[in-house]
């Protein structure tokens, strides 16, 4: 009795005639219609048209401010900065002139500079030494430390006004040039530290100990290896403390000496005493803005890089 086994089915053998080989079909991918490239195309050209007009739209105070500052005061009062397109001849530069002879304007750019600069580099200069050495120096307490830094950076400005006011006037800093510093400074460290310490703590260590082998010691591993390597990062944060203090008031208004104030109080000051003096507030508002705006384009490409480190591994 034969017993019934279910049949293969056989497989084809590979063909084993030498000089013959098989080339794998290639597929081809359908092409896109011209009717979609053509909506494709449209559609970017959409996006580009509707991103120019918003920025546009966005530089038109500034626009407007830029115009105002070249016309007369009579013609401020009269039409708005738009007229001046149709009649260029109101353009003068009267108002700068005034501006230039103005000293309260003129002190309170000095002012503004004197205050602004080192207090910007101090950020930058503490910042550093203090972000390098929680990043990578063993001490102890030293997560401790930095959680207190962190947690700095939730303490609101307007909580220290009045004891920071109090300790100001007992040591005789109130209404001085370096109170106004040292303020800054203060507020303006935590965010320092906590930038920089997450930035350098991104570079490799391998690349440390190479140093170290090579003999460097640690001022000379900070300024030879990390100073260069966290340029980026430092630029960026030196971009966004310039502007903090630029553009400030508060602080300038309470601390800053009223005798030769920044030029934010300054030109805060006339308006109050002088509503009408458009022919000073224009040019000394578009003075005031072109300064932190100068330096913004300047470090664009520093600044571009130092908010993208880190995005990519």
């Amino acid at each position: 009795m034969t017993s019934l086994t279910p049949r293969t089915p056989a497989t084809p053998k590979a063909s084993s005639t030498p000089g013959t080989t098989t080339t794998p079909r290639a597929t081809t991918t359908p092409k896109a219609s011209p009717a979609s490239r053509v909506a494709a195309r449209a559609a970017g050209g959409a996006v580009r048209v509707l991103l120019v007009l918003a920025g546009l739209f966005w530089l038109l105070p500034t626009a407007g401010l830029l115009f105002s500052s070249f016309r007369s005061p009579s013609d401020i009062a009269g039409s708005g900065w738009w007229e001046v397109f149709a009649a260029p001849a109101q353009l003068t530069t009267e108002n700068y002139t005034r501006l230039l002879a103005n000293d309260t304007i003129t002190g309170s750019l000095l002012s503004t500079v004197l205050i602004t600069v080192p207090a910007t580099l101090l950020v930058l200069l503490l910042g550093s030494f203090a972000g390098y050495a929680f990043a990578w120096l063993e001490f102890p307490g030293r997560d401790w430390w930095f959680l207190g830094v962190v947690a700095l950076l939730v303490v609101p400005v307007q909580v220290a006004l009045v004891p920071v006011s109090k300790l100001f006037g007992a040591v005789g800093l109130f209404e001085t040039t370096l109170g106004v510093v040292l303020f800054h400074t203060a507020f303006g460290l935590p965010f320092a530290i906590f930038l920089l310490r997450n930035f350098f703590a991104e570079i490799p260590r391998e690349l440390l100990e190479a140093a170290r082998l090579d003999g460097a010691g640690e001022v000379r591993l900070f300024t030879r290896v990390v100073l260069p390597l966290g340029g980026p990062a430092i630029a960026s944060l030196g971009i966004f403390q310039f502007l903090w203090v630029w553009n400030d008031m508060l602080i300038a208004l309470i601390f800053a000496d009223s005798q030769s104030p920044p030029i934010t109080v300054a030109l805060q000051q006339q308006v109050r005493q002088f509503g009408n003096n458009v022919d000073v507030l224009a040019p000394g508002a578009f003075l005031s803005m072109v300064v932190p705006l100068a330096v913004f384009f300047a470090f664009q490409r520093q600044f571009a890089s130092g908010v993208m480190a880190g995005a990519v591994k």
